[in-house]
């Protein structure tokens, strides 16, 4: 199984603020359907760019800080950083390619 980061509020800053590197974010729970549609999208992604992508979650019932945080309002969520500073978001189930696109977007 690829790596994948799970973080908690006293992990995050470590984890992704202080990460040099683009770092993608699922914001997600237990209960939703579709975050269970794209955690295998995410796990294919965290195999297939290792060492240029950290891939990493947050439950949202379980890390309220984070959520409140970041200001996130549904799941999934998907926030992408680079250097440690939000440059985009994506919202619901997106095809692989969006989210690949995305993560394109932000390493140029």
């Amino acid at each position: 199984m690829p790596h994948i980061v799970h973080l908690t509020a006293a992990t995050f800053d470590r984890e992704v603020v202080q990460h040099a590197g683009i770092t993608i974010v699922d914001f997600w729970a237990t209960w939703c359907g579709p975050c269970k549609m794209l955690a295998p999208l995410l796990d294919e992604i965290a195999a297939a760019r290792v060492g240029s992508v950290k891939v990493a979650k947050v439950n949202i019932d379980e890390e309220q800080r984070v959520v409140m945080r970041f200001n996130v309002r549904s799941a999934p969520a998907l926030l992408i950083f680079k250097n440690g500073e939000p440059v985009a978001q994506i919202i619901g189930a997106v095809p692989k390619e969006r989210i690949e696109a995305a993560l394109d977007r932000a390493a140029a």
